[in-house]
């Protein structure tokens, strides 16, 4: 029987901040269960290969692109499915979350009201393991209720859980993503990514433009042209559910999307004070709408997907890691965006509809 990891909202941790100095980070309950539970299956050999320090550097620019080397994940990873479809149905002859080795299962979680209140669970269950191909230390999957067979669309409580655990970690490296059918999701049952990575990103403290500040909706400033939601702690449900609505209406429209989750400070037009700056009490929630691109991923290239467009770029190769320019990467990754009319009309669309509720 996998570990259960109980869970409630008195476990969410609100007071993290981003620190330049080199501090001893104190992990949480939930960082002990992924962090101990990744390391012992690594020393047991579950996974494809061996995951030793990333040679890693920031790219000179504005966007603080940090760039890592991973040749093994792109020679040892199983071969992504082929996908062809954004509302593409599940198909249990291919590959799926059921047919892993059960060794690979970390935990599972459930929120209760209280932790003691475990009798009073809900019957969701949130199973996480390891991703036996890992982009960095601690990459694990999260998937709800896997006997469901759910294809690759989000769901409200996929969405919730995956922000709650962002709160779960004491840690600001921990983040949490999601990549869509025709936006590099190499499997069609409902995951989402998780993984520490030891570097501060832009997007954590980066400007954003109000859309519909009353549903926590905005738009990125500066980057990649992209949606921003925000939450703290008291507000996850709320905010998931208008999350929900946006992937909802992209997956109608068949509009590919890639998500990601980081902590961050709050939403804010023009720069803050540097205590403001620093705090990462809240969690930022990004989600690019963008080209479809079907087919088989192609594994030596650099594939533009949630990771990627959050500003963490793991190469395959050397050559491209050692040529890499903030420049040419941000050439590379706008051509997988929507064009910027588009991009705007659905923006319209999108304040309609999350305004009539």
């Amino acid at each position: 029987m996998a570990l259960q990891f109980i869970y409630s909202h008195d476990d969410f941790l609100s007071h993290v901040q981003r620190s330049c100095e080199t501090t001893t980070k104190t992990p949480a309950p939930f960082d002990t269960v992924i962090q101990n539970g990744w390391t012992e299956r690594m020393e047991k050999g579950l996974f494809r290969y061996k995951l030793n320090d990333l040679q890693t550097c920031v790219l000179p620019g504005n966007y603080g692109y940090v760039a890592q080397l991973n040749i093994q994940r792109g020679i040892e990873r199983r071969k992504p499915q082929e996908i062809l479809s954004i509302q593409q149905e599940f198909n249990d002859k291919q590959f799926n979350f059921n047919k892993i080795n059960p060794e690979e299962i970390i935990c599972e979680m459930t929120k209760c009201v209280n932790s003691r209140d475990v009798l009073n669970a809900p019957t969701s269950k949130m199973t996480v393991l390891v991703n036996v191909s890992p982009l960095e230390f601690g990459h694990c999957l999260f998937v709800p209720d896997p006997l469901q067979c759910y294809p690759q669309v989000l769901t409200k409580f996929a969405i919730a859980v995956g922000i709650e655990s962002v709160f779960l970690s004491s840690d600001p490296g921990f983040r949490v993503g999601f990549n869509s059918l025709g936006a590099f999701a190499s499997v069609n049952h409902l995951h989402l990514h998780g993984y520490y990575l030891d570097h501060e990103l832009a997007l954590e403290s980066i400007a954003v433009e109000p859309l519909v500040p009353e549903k926590d909706f905005h738009r990125l400033i500066n980057y990649h042209v992209g949606f921003v939601f925000y939450t703290e702690a008291k507000s996850v449900d709320k905010v998931a559910e208008n999350i929900c609505r946006v992937t909802d209406f992209l997956v109608k429209q068949n509009i590919a999307h890639n998500l990601f989750l980081s902590r961050g400070c709050p939403p804010h037009v023009h720069k803050p004070r540097e205590m403001e700056n620093s705090s990462r009490k809240g969690v930022r929630i990004f989600v690019w709408p963008r080209k479809s691109c079907f087919g088989a991923k192609q594994e030596s290239a650099l594939n533009v997907a949630l990771c990627e467009l959050a500003g963490h770029l793991p190469f395959k190769n050397k050559t491209d890691f050692e040529k890499a320019t903030e420049e040419g990467v941000t050439e590379i990754i706008n051509k997988y965006l929507l064009p910027k009319d588009e991009f705007f009309n659905l923006e319209q669309q999108l304040i309609q509809h999350l305004g009539k509720s």
